[in-house]
């Protein structure tokens, strides 16, 4: 018995792999132009987020990757940000994901929606 005691060692932990998140599908871009397509979008930018919560971490960040998938005129609404991007003044919209993401909803969105659910 003292011998087999002797044999095993302690696992090193450390040395374990990284937890890993599975992957989720990129959101659809989003061009403005089917407001009740709005939702689906944020929702799926909402799910990348929470799956992976180290990478999204700040506002800016979330808002930086959504910005990404914007095209037509909702990415011709975004240019104007985008060129002052240095910008990282908190009330800034590319440094607020609420902001941006109520701005999306007012320009962009149903009005109606709430109506119709």
């Amino acid at each position: 018995m003292g011998k087999l005691t002797q044999s095993v060692t302690p696992r090193d932990h450390s040395k374990a792999p990284a937890f890993k998140t599975t992957s989720i599908k990129a959101p659809d871009s989003f061009d403005g132009t089917q407001a009740h397509k709005l939702r689906g979008f944020t929702q799926s930018c909402q799910l990348i987020f929470h799956n992976d919560p180290a990478n999204y971490f700040s506002d800016r960040k979330k808002a930086l990757y959504s910005t990404s998938f914007l095209t037509g005129r909702a990415g011709k609404w975004i240019e104007p940000y985008l060129s002052n991007i240095s910008n990282e003044d908190p009330s800034y919209l590319l440094s607020n994901f609420q902001l941006f993401e109520t701005q999306l909803f007012t320009l962009f969105g149903d009005p109606n929606e709430v109506r119709k659910a």
